[in-house]
This record gives C-alpha cells, structure tokens and sequence, in this order.
C-alpha cells in the first residue's frame, strides 16, 4: 500500500492546502485558524507517517501501525516502546520456531526474515 493510500481525506486536504499554499505554513496557519506551531507539529507528523508507510525496513504491519500512532501522538513514548519491544519478541519466538522446524531442510535459506532482522542490520533501529 502507498503512503498516500493510508492518510484520511483530512491529510489529504492538509496536503492538498500545503501546495496550494506552496508550501508556506503562515498562510496555512492563517488558513485554518491557528497558530504557526500547531501547523508545523501537523506537518512533522505527516512526514514522520510517509516515512514510516514508505519504509522498507519495517517489514510487519503492526509495527508500521504502532509507529504511525506514535508519530500522531496518539501513544505515548513508553506504551510505543512496551508494544514495540513485546511485538519484536513474539517475531523472534515465531522465527525461531520457524528455523527449528527447517533445521534438517535444505530449504531453510527460503525462509522469509518476519523480523526484518537483516534489513534492519546497518539501518538499525
């Protein structure tokens, strides 16, 4: 799914107002009626989520979701963190399991990382 698909029509209209405004938050505060700051945490959130929804090292749906909440304020830091980290720990238990039950498989290199582990390496996260 692209980025684009994955914002409500409110984000859209907040991206369709911003090049309309090209790209000028003053006169995208004085658009809607608020303040300068409150545009710029709007537009940090939308960057933060389309870099979240286009990035290739985030390889389960959950944790694209969970860091897009995050991004939107809606979790705090340490709910973010306990999910994050639970959520990491049950991949790593399924691939374990996974590699267990491959063990005598000639196959086991076709096994997809579900940790995104190896596109992680490098990139860290």
């Amino acid at each position: 799914m692209k980025w684009h698909e994955r914002f409500s029509d409110e984000d859209m209209a907040f991206v369709k107002r911003f090049v309309l405004a090209s790209g000028s938050l003053k006169a995208m505060a004085e658009a809607y009626g608020i303040s300068y700051p409150t545009v710029r945490l709007r537009l940090d959130r939308l960057i933060q989520r389309i870099r979240i929804f286009d990035s290739e090292t985030i390889t389960s749906e959950f944790e694209r979701v969970l860091r897009a909440q995050f991004a939107d304020g809606k979790i705090d830091q340490d709910t973010f963190k306990q999910l994050l980290a639970a959520h990491q720990r049950e991949l790593r238990e399924i691939h374990a399991e996974v590699g267990n039950e491959h063990d005598d498989d000639s196959d086991c290199n076709d096994v997809p990382d579900p940790v995104g582990r190896r596109a992680r390496e490098g990139g860290g996260r």
